[in-house]
Parts: structure tokens; C-alpha cells; sequence
């Protein structure tokens, strides 16, 4: 009786869960991670242009600094006109995975979020630390019907540091308003 359940449940295994089936090879246009280790700064602007790009939070949260390889917690600085409207004291990393998340879910599949820098300016903090200041413009291209703004606009300051295992990470980002768009800090506490 033993041997008759053996074999029945061998044959139900073999057949109900396709284990002689060949898998569908990837298909080679799939997205794929722009990711790089940030062994410099520029690799991590870079990374942070990438991953809205690909619309990979992960990656974009990787960007940031983490406690365990630096002694400095990431802190965000958020405009005066989002920090009036959204109360953005204590922005983290916590806050900045589900604003990109709640924003990730509202782009429709095939489009990117674009970022473009201009008037890029790095300086040295001294030792293993940069300030890296530009202008930006964020585009994020939402479904239609979604009532926030698509064009954001103004100036960030982006402080980094070497960590432990000698990738560069933003610890502080500091955002201004430009005169005539939304920040991106309008975008993240409208998202968070």
C-alpha cells in the first residue's frame, strides 16, 4: 500500500508542477538597473538620475546614506513653501522610499521621470566630503486625470560623504523653490 501512495504522489509531483518544462528565456529589452557603486560623487548624482529614470526606489534610496556604514542620519531640508503646506520637519529616509513609491505608482509603465541638472557645482567640505549644488528641473509624467503638476523646479544642495565601505552617499539635501515652478519639495510632501 506504501509503495502504491510512492508512486502516485511521484506522479502527481512530476506532472502538476511542470518540473521537465524549459522557463521562457528574459527578454533582453526588459529594464534593467543602471546602478552603479558610487565609488565618486558623480556616480551617485548619476544613480539618483538613473533611478527615477527606471523608476527603481530601491536604487533611489540607496543613494542616501545608511547608519550602518556612516555615523550621519540623512536629513532633508525642505522649501519654505512645501515646509508651510506639508510639515516636512524630520524628513528621513523613510519618508523619501514612500513619497517615490506613492509617485512610482502614479506614472504610467512605459514612462520615466526625468531629472535634468544644469549649473552643476562640486566643492570640498575637506577629507571625505563634497557639497554638490545644481539647478533642476524634475518632470514626471502622470497618468492623465491626475491633477498635480508635472514640471518642478529650483535649486538642491546635496552634502556627501565617504562612507565605511568607501561608496559616496547624500547625508543632507537642502531644496529651494524656483520663481515660476513647484519644488520638488511640493512633490514629495503632496506624495508622502
Amino acid at each position: 500500500m506504501k509503495k502504491i501512495y510512492f508512486i502516485m504522489s511521484l506522479t502527481f509531483l512530476a506532472t502538476s508542477c511542470d518540473l521537465f518544462t524549459t522557463r521562457e528565456a528574459e527578454n533582453p529589452n526588459q529594464n534593467r538597473s543602471n546602478f552603479q557603486t558610487p565609488f565618486s560623487a558623480r556616480i551617485v548624482i548619476e544613480n539618483l538620475k538613473y533611478s527615477l529614470a527606471d523608476k527603481n526606489v530601491q536604487n533611489y534610496v540607496a543613494c542616501f546614506v545608511d547608519t550602518l556604514f556612516a555615523s550621519k542620519p540623512y536629513l532633508f531640508s525642505a522649501s519654505s513653501e512645501a515646509m508651510s503646506l506639508y510639515q516636512m520637519q524630520g524628513w528621513g529616509i523613510v519618508e523619501e522610499n514612500g513619497y517615490l513609491n506613492s509617485v512610482v505608482n502614479k506614472v504610467p509603465k512605459d514612462f520615466s521621470l526625468t531629472l535634468s541638472l544644469s549649473d552643476t557645482v562640486y566643492s570640498s567640505l575637506g577629507g571625505d566630503s563634497i557639497i554638490y549644488s545644481a539647478t533642476y528641473s524634475l518632470n514626471v509624467p502622470f497618468e492623465s486625470g491626475e491633477t498635480n503638476p508635472r514640471n518642478y523646479g529650483g535649486n538642491l544642495e546635496l552634502k556627501m560623504l565617504r562612507d565605511s565601505r568607501s561608496e559616496w552617499v547624500i547625508y543632507f539635501w537642502k531644496d529651494t523653490k524656483s520663481q515660476t515652478l513647484p519644488s520638488w519639495s511640493e512633490l514629495k510632501g503632496s506624495f508622502y
